[in-house]
């Protein structure tokens, strides 16, 4: 197992490619125009700071833009400023109305504030006093984003909504302690609480389940190594942040590695044997809704990219751990609250993995004998977002795949079990985890053989039996072309196979087919929120599987620029509003995939990794078997035993 670090990003480093991520000289500077420009106060903290990545549609841009959201701590203003690297000016500042606007996303400092603001309140102490606690020490205050339900004296307040855990001594994990039926909503400006909600005394579970116990940890004790070896090294090179895999520039992929504090990992400009298909893909949005309509639980819904930072939440990896084999680590540069640059290192795994047979046939009349490995390319991060750590993972396959894989862990959230609730599972005595959904939106700005692509749906139709089908044997596709955003709203159907067709509307393959990408999504439970809700307004993307709209720089976010207290009808919704022709144009397509998740007693402490995924596989793109150039495998193991039968031992 080795490593290849990153160097980190050196202060006058050389731009050479617009899309280049910021480097720590860069948000230096960036911070010194604002200062410069007067906008900044001992209260002023950085909500948020990334590189303005220049307009798809304009590739001569050679500005150097960084956007910057501004948060004033004292007073709850927030501006969002654009500045110029290259012409070292302020070209934009716009205020906003949190009332309309929504808020910037919470800062970390937010958070530890909140536990002194409870605890200074005598009603809060009261509610704990109630329940046998009287060292507060112990207690601590989980501070959750506070949504919006049109309550009145909230409009326009920063706030949080604040449940609480309890630890029987400091190394004690507080998850398995609720304290239930007790929240505080905390105004963060004013800082203190304005509304106390003190239910009914539940009890607060006693039994402990610390995961990192020594008596439980490593005592399976049998288990060998597994080691992943690549004497010769890997067959990707990296090029600061370009990526060139599976073959040369003319077979193989390239892509260029993106980073910013909200989404966390982005890709850019991907080809294939040097055809474009995706200008840019990232996981836009998250949102986690909770099923609990207790009134001090029916406001659980979290969106992770746009309110927590996602990016700024990323986790360094671990060798060995995190990633196996051949390892190449990107570090990423992102801003502090106070505008000034941070490092986060091995932000970013790059590696390659075995993916299993790719392909194998024995001809029954040539007796040829052939077998290929699968291999795919693995770039990925880990975030941990309060007691959930999630994966954010993009593979890519030498036979053109590309699949996005969200992995889900950590402890899941816990309550006071109430027997027989239809809300949780007992997973502990006394002690339940609400039923939850996790959904994962990605945003794929398409460019499948070039910009001008137009999306077909395409469903299996059935044949009833007749004079054309007279054994009742056939059955066939329905291609459905959708040509305008209000048409393209979709819900998967496994049932149908349903899928939808990307094709170029200017390439042609060598059988006359348009060139294209398949995109295959495995359906399953959308927002089982009722259509009136909140969350049903604010994470309106978590309604559909696959949404399509014409791509325009502005548009990023689908639940909106911010979501944190955002009314809702921001982002997809407005987006397709205007009902914009798709057919020929440069299309976004916005994928969500999620999990539903009433947790298991399997789950508790800490749940084993669940997954969710989705695809885009050529079609017609090529006109064979991309990986019929794939080498036969050479290593020892594909050897057997003779006589045996068995593989090899070496």
């Amino acid at each position: 197992m080795t490593v290849t670090e990153q160097p980190g990003q050196q202060a006058g480093k050389t731009v050479t490619h617009p899309l280049q991520r910021l480097s720590a000289a860069e948000i230096t500077a960036a911070r010194a125009l604002v200062e410069q420009a007067g906008l900044l106060t001992p209260t002023t903290r950085f909500a948020d700071l990334g590189l303005d990545e220049p307009h798809l549609d304009d590739p001569q841009q050679v500005d150097r833009r960084v956007r910057i959201l501004l948060l004033d701590v004292a007073t709850g203003r927030a501006r969002t400023v654009v500045v110029s690297l290259v012409r070292g000016a302020v070209d934009e500042v716009v205020e906003h109305d949190p009332a309309v606007d929504g808020q910037p996303p919470i800062l970390l400092e937010e958070f530890m504030r909140v536990e002194e603001i409870v605890k200074a309140d005598p009603g809060w102490v009261e509610a704990m006093t109630r329940r046998g606690i009287s060292d507060l020490e112990l207690v601590r205050a989980c501070p959750l984003s506070a949504g919006w339900y049109d309550r009145p004296g909230e409009a326009g307040l920063r706030m949080l909504r604040v449940l609480s855990f309890l630890q029987h001594r400091p190394e004690d994990h507080c998850w398995s302690h609720p304290i239930d039926g007790v929240v505080a909503y905390v105004d963060l400006t004013a800082g203190r609480v304005i509304e106390l909600v003190d239910g009914p005394l539940l009890p607060i579970p006693a039994e402990e389940a610390n995961h990192d116990d020594p008596r439980y940890v490593g005592t399976l004790r049998d288990l060998k190594p597994i080691e992943i070896t690549q004497p010769h090294g890997p067959s990707f090179t990296v090029d600061g942040d370009v990526v060139t895999w599976g073959g040369s520039d003319a077979e193989g992929w390239r892509f260029r590695v993106g980073f910013n504090a909200r989404e966390g990992l982005t890709l850019h400009e991907l080809t294939l044997g040097g055809r474009p298909v995706l200008d840019r893909a990232s996981i836009a949005e998250m949102v986690v809704p909770y099923g609990d309509p207790a009134n001090w639980r029916a406001w659980q819904n979290y969106f992770d990219v746009g309110e927590y930072q996602l990016g700024a939440q990323v986790a360094q990896l671990q060798l060995g751990c995190d990633c196996l084999g051949e390892i190449y680590y990107f570090d990423a540069v992102l801003a502090d609250a106070d505008g000034n640059p941070e490092t986060k290192t091995n932000a970013i795994c790059l590696h390659e993995e075995d993916a299993g047979v790719g392909w194998r046939h024995f001809d029954l009349f040539t007796e040829s004998n052939e077998v290929r490995r699968q291999r795919r390319l693995v770039i990925s991060f880990w975030a941990t977002v309060g007691n959930y750590d999630y994966g954010f993972f993009w593979y890519l396959y030498l036979d053109g795949r590309i699949e996005f894989e969200a992995k889900a862990t950590g402890a899941p959230f816990t309550s006071s079990y109430v027997e027989g609730s239809p809300w949780a599972t007992k997973v502990a005595p006394q002690l339940g985890t609400p039923g939850h959904q996790h959904f994962f939106c990605a945003r794929m700005v398409l460019a499948v053989d070039g910009r001008r692509n137009a999306v077909d749906e395409v469903d299996l139709v059935r044949v009833p039996a007749g004079p054309e089908n007279p054994l009742g044997n056939a059955f066939t596709r329905r291609f459905t072309r959708l040509r305008s955003e209000a048409e393209a709203t979709r819900i998967a159907d496994p049932a149908v196979g349903r899928e939808w067709h990307v094709t170029s509307t200017e390439h042609r393959n060598t059988l006359g087919q348009p060139t294209g990408f398949v995109l295959q999504h495995p359906g399953g439970p959308l927002l089982l929120a009722d259509d009136r809700s909140s969350i049903a307004a604010r994470a309106a993307f978590a309604k559909t599987h696959v949404q399509f709209t014409r791509y325009a720089p502005g548009e990023r976010y689908p639940a909106g620029d911010l979501p944190n207290q955002h009314p809702g009808g921001a982002g997809l919704p407005a987006y397709s509003a205007a009902d914009r022709a798709l057919d020929g144009e440069h299309l976004v397509a916005w994928v969500t995939v999620g999990m539903t998740h009433f947790p298991r007693p399997e789950d508790w402490p800490i749940m084993p990794v669940a997954k969710t995924s989705f695809a885009l596989q050529p079609y017609g793109f090529f006109t064979r078997n991309p990986a019929l150039n794939v080498p036969p495998s050479t290593a020892s193991h594909c050897a057997t035993t003779p006589g045996t039968g068995h593989e090899g031992h070496h």
